[in-house]
């Protein structure tokens, strides 16, 4: 007797619209075919942008504010054009087909901007390792490449780690529980490919040649394409079924704001709802509702106006992108933090001493494959040791809640800001005490001084940038998940783009009337420990408003039932900020 089929219960299809069967689609043989290429994505952006700051000061011969305010802009809009994308996908061609076009985009400008710094006539000329200045041309065609890239990863970003997280039925028990896991190992391969261009593809830049440094990523990202397209049976798709989501976020507070003078009713069957039959028929979810910003459900009472009131599912879906928002806003200071790894981080390893015994020199831009290497030392640890321990603890699948473990993060970043700016006070007091004054000048303090600072950066990305990642997915409403991991990548091309502000600001400031400035091209006679406690003092006051937004947070409800008669409260959990009990 034939087996009986059992399908998805997610509603989850293939590429022709077909129901799939659990046994023989998705899960982590699906994925495997996804973490390749996220590998070599990742490989590809911080093969650039680990190294940019050095390649826009030694080759296009900018000044060192301009050098990391261009890095810090084209780091900001890697990770904020994934907004578009994300819309496009929840709205309109859903992740899968969006990600195609976009890895095209992205492939085109890795082979442009190769072409950048491979062609003669597309780069300065060099002699006895001094370039001669770029011209307009090639100039505008190298900016060209690094923004083309940017577009390509606005389609790819938001879309290819949450078509990843499609993959586990969030209705079967067991692959629930394997995609509590997933954001952690997805993040493993992403630092893999970060480790490899720092260590490898850095010292191949600077020394066998730019071009070779940038083509072995391009290939390699080809490569993982077709790999990626081997895996097309496996896949499983979510269906589009999202009417115009920005049309609803905008219309829900107009419409509150229309009935601001009306009562609420006591009883919440009163606000307008659509029968839970057009939701099961129509394979949307409904969200009931709950009691949290109130003030919104004012745009689902029933009134005699022509016009018609929201529904008490689309307010819902208005209230969870409010409170996703909030926590947004305080992950800026945070990102701006992260955004130092590959611009004053490099530039002040630069003045260090970088001998590894008597021929070798470290790149400076190689001491960010300690920010991997503690990552990836630590990811399997707090998987496999860290969640299991504090499951037994607390209860919570998560070990803790994803809350705490951003927390626990940010706390752990500001440490990190701390120390280096401890250890630019050792490296002010060393070139006071050999005098020295030349910006070209080695400063007699070994690099690894600086492994400090990198490790902890490292040791907290695990607790917040899978931390973000995952809370954003999990939070956001079923039919915009790509949209909600825009506030991810969003919140890292803002906090670029803050640091990029910041900069500019403090070198005008400190630098008025003749002053030294904090960030001079000499950083032999700046001041970068004091731009380091300027960013914990900010940080720390970011931390306590966190604190204030987390307490206030209610999780999205893990309830997947639908209920007749009635409204069911979502599951109103705040962070826990009491101490964890070990």
């Amino acid at each position: 007797m034939e087996a009986a089929k059992v399908y998805t219960q997610d509603g989850t299809v293939d590429l022709q619209g077909r129901p799939v069967l659990a046994s023989k689609t998705g899960r982590w043989k699906a994925c495997s075919f996804l973490l390749g290429y996220e590998a070599f994505e990742r490989m590809a952006f911080y093969g650039i942008a680990s190294n940019l700051v050095n390649y826009l000061t030694t080759r296009l011969h900018e000044d060192t504010i301009s050098s990391v305010r261009n890095v810090n802009n084209w780091s900001g809009a890697v990770w904020i054009t994934p907004i578009a994308g994300a819309y496009i996908a929840d709205s309109y061609i859903g992740r899968f087909w969006t990600f195609t076009a976009s890895s095209l985009i992205y492939v085109l400008g890795m082979i442009l901007l190769t072409m950048a710094v491979t062609v003669k006539s597309l780069r300065p000329t060099c002699t006895n390792g001094i370039c001669n200045k770029a011209s307009s041309l090639q100039i505008a065609f190298f900016y060209l490449s690094l923004y083309t890239i940017a577009i390509g990863a606005g389609g790819t970003k938001p879309n290819i780690s949450t078509f990843g997280a499609d993959q586990f039925d969030n209705y079967s028990i067991g692959e629930k529980k394997q995609k509590v896991s997933f954001f952690n190992w997805w993040m493993f391969s992403s630092f893999l490919g970060a480790l490899f261009a720092t260590l490898g593809l850095v010292y191949i830049q600077e020394n066998l040649g730019w071009g070779l440094g940038y083509g072995i990523p391009t290939v390699g990202l080809l490569v993982s394409l077709v790999v990626f397209y081997i895996g097309t049976p496996f896949y499983r798709h979510k269906v589009i079924k999202s009417d115009n989501i920005a049309k609803d976020l905008v219309r829900v507070p107009i419409v509150a704001f229309k009935n601001r003078k009306l009562q609420c009713p006591s009883d919440i069957l009163e606000l307008h709802e659509l029968d839970s039959h057009y939701y099961k028929s129509t394979g949307k979810h409904q969200v009931h509702h709950t009691p949290i910003f109130r003030f919104l459900d004012k745009a689902a009472i029933k009134t005699c106006s022509r016009e018609s009131p929201c529904t008490v599912t689309k307010v819902e879906v208005a209230k969870r992108v409010l409170g996703l928002t909030l926590i947004w806003l305080v992950t800026l200071v945070p990102s701006t933090l992260w955004a130092q790894v590959n611009t004053l981080f490099v530039k002040q390893g630069t003045t260090l001493d970088r001998k590894l015994g008597s021929d070798f020199q470290i790149p400076a831009a190689s001491l960010g494959s300690f920010v991997t290497l503690s990552m990836l030392v630590s990811v399997p640890m707090y998987d496999q040791y860290f969640v299991p321990f504090m499951r037994k603890k607390t209860g919570n699948p998560r070990g803790i809640t994803i809350l705490q473990r951003l927390g626990i993060g940010f706390v752990i970043q500001i440490v990190a800001v701390a120390v280096a700016s401890a250890v630019e006070v050792k490296r002010m007091r060393v070139i006071k005490e050999f005098n020295i004054t030349s910006p070209k000048e080695v400063v007699p303090m070994s690099i690894f001084w600086l492994l400090p600072q990198y490790s902890l950066l490292g040791i907290g990305d695990v607790f917040n940038a899978i931390g973000l990642l995952e809370f954003f997915y999990d939070q956001s409403p079923e039919e915009m998940q790509s949209l909600g991991t825009t506030f991810f990548t969003s919140g890292i091309g803002l906090g670029n783009f803050l640091n990029s502000f910041l900069v500019t600001v403090i070198d005008k400031i400190t630098s008025k009337g003749g002053g030294k400035s904090w960030i001079g091209d000499n950083l032999n006679d700046s001041r970068l420990d004091y731009y380091y406690g300027f960013l914990v003092v900010i940080s720390v006051v970011n931390m306590g408003l966190f604190l204030l937004a987390a307490s206030k947070y209610v999780y999205k409800s893990d309830d997947t039932e639908e209920f007749s008669g009635g409204c069911v409260q979502m599951e109103a959990k705040a962070l826990d900020t009491s101490p964890l009990t070990i």
